[in-house]
């Protein structure tokens, strides 16, 4: 029998018991479309497919236990030192273990490659805009996954019970004890009793090796699932809009491609881990309460709120006998707690403020939408001077300045840096899209000068290839607010009544601030002085082209759900 007939007889025989040709058949023509940005998203995937191989490798041999014991291992500098079980264990993965210190490795740089891809994905769609109706709630499933990336991170690198992760342990136990009223019984339900305590590494190891990883398995599933059913987005370009997916089929072009990419990952991962060290626990020695190692790091995810920590000055009220520690309560909660609210609130709170309720299947150029990357440079820098912060013991070290100079530098540019940040940004978006409109109207400079008749000088433009055109008049105008209605109207529209319309309106002028949009679309053949030919628009989002359907020589295009094929 040869292997299609075999083949073929497997098939039906799967398909008369469970009916899924149709299905499969559907996922194999899914088109994908194909931009450098949406590898991101493959990048957290494959390395949580790495964490969970390597975690159930480390779960073999490790002891999620504190009892103490003497080591008696293979790393000669630590023999007959007391040390806690887990530690223990750790050391024998790491010396003992045949392929466990690359296990350790490969675990620890798939975690950190794993959250860097969840911090720039969320980056990257929120810049273009693709958190907008319908993936909102995606956009939400994407901040509780950072979260819990967060937590599981600080869970896994204090397993070890090792001097440095005891210390992030330490200040853990301090954010909770910070909570008003009830944060010293939160330290002693996790610890089980006064820190150190004896149970806190078995209660992490639960929550590191069979919660977390659940939900997040859950949510990666879900978001996955939402993504396949409302369609990929896709960056603005010749034939793709709203209605249609352009790109290349499951099977077998995304197929081969995705697959060959997680092997890609595997070995960046595997060659990051051969060649760079990290968290070599075996030098910082097991944990020790009253013992801590100068120039401590988490690592970097956690900066933020370490330099927080650091910034904040002393503060703190005693009423009634209870102690209000606002040092630690307000730097570990409130930065990180703006910035991750701020974000799952910002899709409705701009679908408000601009009345916008269509769908958008097509990502914004940054540039389009100037307030919205403004705001979202002005965070990123917010979140970096707290993250350069947090190693400000190392910088003072390093550079020879004194440490309170760095922190008061810190304590200003909390304010001033991501003010800054935002005014110019927007600025520049502003002046990229004038740039944009220049092409438009304009063409492409040649640098080819000619001479009028009359005497006078000109350069010749060239159009504007079609491709690049498409990406220049992507730009859709925001909707007017409601008509007739201001909140200084004599009788303003329902929606712009009262001190909440009044400030609607305000914030509306400021999210939609942009250059003004082109009175018509040129075809880019000026004759230098502006005044080019104005290609025929079709109704098509005011864009001067024409509808370009798939055809053997084009890109593959799917149709949304509810449209005819494209």
């Amino acid at each position: 029998m040869s292997v299609e007939r075999a083949l073929e007889s497997t098939g039906n025989w799967l398909d008369d018991r469970l009916h899924g040709a149709r299905g499969v058949r559907v996922l194999l023509r899914k088109i994908f479309p194909d931009h450098w940005s949406f590898l991101l998203g493959e990048i957290i995937l494959y390395s949580f497919i790495i964490l969970l191989l390597t975690g159930t490798f480390l779960t073999f041999w490790f002891q999620p236990s504190m009892t103490d014991v003497i080591y008696h291992g293979s790393y000669v500098p630590l023999r007959g030192v007391r040390m806690s079980e887990a530690y223990a264990s750790t050391l024998k993965i790491s010396f003992d273990v045949r392929g466990g210190l690359l296990m350790r490795q490969i675990h620890h740089w798939a975690a950190d490659l794993f959250m860097a891809g969840i911090f720039i994905h969320m980056i990257r769609i929120f810049f273009t805009g693709a958190y907008r109706k319908p993936r909102e709630i995606n956009w939400l499933i994407g901040i509780v996954l950072l979260t819990l990336g967060l937590v599981e991170g600080l869970f896994g690198y204090s397993l070890p019970d090792d001097l440095l992760s005891g210390a992030g342990l330490r200040i853990t136990e301090g954010v909770l004890q910070s909570v008003p009223l009830v944060g010293s019984y939160l330290a002693f339900f996790l610890f089980g009793g006064p820190f150190p305590g004896n149970q806190i590494i078995g209660r992490m190891y639960i929550i590191h090796v069979l919660l977390i990883p659940g939900l997040l398995l859950a949510l990666i599933t879900a978001h996955l699932f939402l993504m396949f059913h409302q369609k990929h987005t896709q960056m603005p370009g010749k034939g793709r809009t709203n209605e249609n997916v352009v790109g290349a089929p499951m099977y077998p072009y995304f197929m081969a491609k995705t697959g060959a990419f997680f092997f890609f990952v595997f070995a960046a991962v595997t060659i990051a881990s051969t060649f760079v060290q990290i968290n070599p626990i075996w030098l910082y020695g097991p944990y020790n309460p009253v013992a801590m190692s100068a120039g401590s790091q988490p690592d970097f995810y956690m900066g933020a709120l370490e330099g927080s920590l650091r910034i904040m000055p002393a503060w703190q009220w005693v009423v009634f006998g209870h102690t209000f520690a606002f040092n630690v309560f307000v730097p570990a909660l409130l930065p990180l707690g703006l910035v991750f609210g701020g974000a799952a609130v910002w899709p409705f709170l701009e679908q408000w403020i601009t009345g916008d309720r269509r769908e958008h299947h097509i990502n914004d150029r940054p540039r389009n939408a100037p307030t919205r990357t403004a705001i979202g440079i002005a965070v990123i820098t917010f979140y970096g001077v707290l993250w350069a912060e947090g190693a400000n013991d190392l910088i003072a070290d390093h550079l020879d300045i004194p440490l309170y100079w760095i922190t008061w530098a810190a304590r200003v540019g909390i304010f001033v840096a991501p003010a800054i940040a935002y005014i110019l940004t927007k600025r520049i978006c502003i002046g990229l899209q004038r740039k944009d409109n220049h092409l438009i109207e304009h063409g492409v400079e040649t640098g080819v000068i000619r001479q009028l008749p009359g005497g006078e000088f000109i350069e010749e433009t060239r159009p504007v290839d079609e491709e690049r055109l498409a990406v220049l008049i992507s730009r859709v105008a925001h909707p007017a607010l409601p008509a007739g209605g201001t909140a200084e109207a004599e009788v303003p529209a329902p929606g712009m009544r009262g001190g909440l319309g009044r400030m609607r309106e305000r914030m509306y002028r400021v999210i939609t601030e942009s250059a003004p949009m082109p009175s018509a679309h040129g075809n880019g053949h000026g004759d230098g002085h502006g005044d080019g030919q104005l290609a025929e628009t079709n109704g098509h989002e005011g864009h001067g082209r024409e509808p370009t359907s798939a055809s053997a020589t084009a890109p593959p295009a799917e149709s949304r759900p509810g449209e005819g094929e494209h």
